[in-house]
């Protein structure tokens, strides 16, 4: 009996837990949409820049980071 209750007691407590992890989860991740949309909106509104293009930008990233890898390296290499 005294088994059953403690088990009672830690399924509890893990199932607790395990939704509190998860209310935050979704809390954080509102947060970031919200966020983001709201930088696509001031870019939009302000600037005139469309989510597509912001897009496009998003996706040459890793190109222009390899870019300036490569520079960097390159004039440490010749100093």
């Amino acid at each position: 009996m005294v088994v059953q209750i403690v088990l009672l007691i830690a399924a509890l407590l893990v199932s607790w837990l395990v939704f509190t992890l998860l209310i935050n989860i979704v809390k954080t991740t509102v947060k970031t949409a919200i966020l983001i949309a709201a930088i696509v909106l001031v870019l939009q509104l302000g600037f005139g820049i469309g989510p597509q293009v912001l897009v496009d930008q998003i996706k040459g990233l890793p190109q222009v980071v390899w870019v300036f890898i490569q520079e960097q390296l390159g004039n440490n290499q010749s100093q």
